[in-house]
């Protein structure tokens, strides 16, 4: 983003500050009038309670839009979408503030609740909605008058793209598209943008084009059936999907079941891709219930803990714990952790998988993970950010490699935090074979597709009537 769009993300993020100054004002004055009809200005101010409220409530406001709005490009803000939002977050903001600040305040002298309330969602509301949409509407009229533009990349060369190429040229208002350019998908064996758009090489160079030309808008320009090809180049472009906007052209398939969506009246009708798996809001509450639950499991759980620790002092010699390498998200290696279950120098022949009848689990071994206690300190990992509760099982790179040269799409595992239990550890169990990682893959794929806080917990659910009834694979 350049230095003034942020600049002006930031202007954008003061009004929103700037609004909630005022309508704060605004409702305690007129609480204190309810009280003292000739209250006066200078008055007003030398009550410490407005002061503290003025410095408190437009910070919460702020810390309440930046978890559940969208604080980036206001470019790419649709107005109607905007105010959708705006709506939904002032009654949830002030239902918050009723109940945490106003509620008992000793200011009021009449029993009904409703006025305060609805004087106060209507300050704050119509205030805000008033500075966003002039703001917003400012920043329309300068992308469509071509005073802003993105720097955009076109992926694909057939007929498709020279008709979507086509169809920009045509157009007074190319929506902040400015083509620099194309990459060759087919191997120029159908080259319809020749002469018409500059050729930056093939598809197998985007990630460098991406960094030298400073794109910020990816068009994929291949037919959306052609599902192989575009996997491919999604898996080069979620590197930058922080930085990159990336909308491919739809077929009619996609149009019946309504995944193209308009922002603007004069819109391309592209289906933008979002790469993040899951609401901005809906990550944090994920981690912060990572952290809780893996706090209150390390603590409740300590007779379990010295529990085990004997049982594995006696029933091998060895250490107790177990580390191991393996591949997190984004394929950053972390030593997981684990109660040892096998005899000292299990692998010392190379990278096996166990099975039912492996002779290299102890005993004891076997108990713990017929009911997957051998797990239980991963709720380490958990806690310092290597793993989540829920998330597909970390595997080591030397069998990632072997499930890759089958089925690529095991890459798309790693956009997210391994976990303790999955929703392929739940449906399939252990793997004791590649062929069986493969299977046990495919419903992690699906749990990606469907991440969410209410999934997560009954994944959890699951995984620990299977422990109670000792089904552990």
């Amino acid at each position: 983003m350049s230095k003034r769009r942020e600049t002006e993300l930031l202007f954008y993020r003061f009004l929103d500050w700037l609004s909630a100054v005022i309508a704060w004002f605004l409702f305690f004055k007129y609480r204190r009038r309810v009280e003292e009809v000739d209250i006066g200005i200078s008055e007003l101010f030398q009550d410490t309670k407005l002061i503290v409220g003025l410095l408190v409530v437009p910070f919460a406001w702020l810390i309440l839009y930046s978890v559940f709005d969208k604080y980036q490009d206001i470019y790419r803000y649709s107005r109607l979408a905007t105010l959708r939002r705006t709506f939904i977050l002032s009654f949830i903001g002030v239902v918050v503030l009723f109940f945490t600040i106003m509620v008992d305040d000793t200011t009021y002298k009449y029993t009904s609740y409703w006025q305060p309330f609805l004087r106060l969602f209507s300050l704050h509301f119509f205030i805000t909605v008033i500075f966003r949409m002039l703001f917003l509407t400012w920043a329309k009229y300068r992308l469509m008058s071509g005073r802003v533009s993105y720097k955009t990349l076109m992926i694909g060369n057939d007929s498709s793209a020279l008709q979507l190429y086509v169809n920009f040229e045509k157009q007074d208002h190319k929506f902040g598209h400015n083509i620099i350019g194309y990459l060759d998908t087919n191997g120029s064996t159908e080259n319809n943008l020749r002469g018409k758009l500059q050729s930056l090489g093939s598809v197998d160079k985007l990630h460098d084009v991406l960094e030298e030309e400073e794109i910020e808008d990816v068009i994929i320009a291949i037919e959306t059936t052609d599902h192989k090809k575009i996997n491919s180049i999604l898996q080069l472009l979620y590197e930058f999907r922080d930085t990159v906007n990336v909308k491919i052209i739809p077929d009619m398939y996609d149009i019946m079941i309504g995944k193209v969506k308009m922002n603007h009246i004069y819109d391309a009708g592209l289906i933008e891709i979002d790469q993040k798996l899951m609401p901005n809001y809906e990550r944090i509450a994920k981690r912060l219930m990572d952290i809780f639950v893996s706090l209150f499991a390390l603590i409740l759980l300590i007779p379990l803990y010295l529990f085990i620790i004997i049982k594995v002092r006696l029933s091998s010699s060895g250490p107790i714990f177990y580390r191991q390498e393996r591949i997190g998200k984004n394929g950053k290696i972390f030593s997981i952790i684990k109660f040892r279950s096998m005899y000292d120098n299990a692998e010392a022949k190379g990278p096996q998988l166990s099975s039912n009848n492996d002779s290299r689990i102890t005993p004891w071994g076997m108990v713990m993970r017929k009911y997957r206690l051998d797990e239980l300190p991963q709720f380490f990992n958990v806690l310092v950010g290597e793993m989540s509760l829920v998330g597909p099982r970390p595997e080591r790179q030397f069998y990632i490699d072997k499930i890759t040269d089958t089925e690529p799409l095991y890459s798309k595992l790693l956009k997210v935090r391994p976990g303790i239990t999955s929703w392929g550890q739940v449906k399939y169990g252990y793997a004791s074979d590649v062929d069986e990682m493969i299977k046990r893959m495919k419903f992690d794929l699906i749990y990606l597709e469907n991440m969410s806080i209410l999934l997560d917990v009954k994944i959890m659910i699951f995984t620990v009537l299977i422990l109670f009834q000792g089904k552990g694979k």
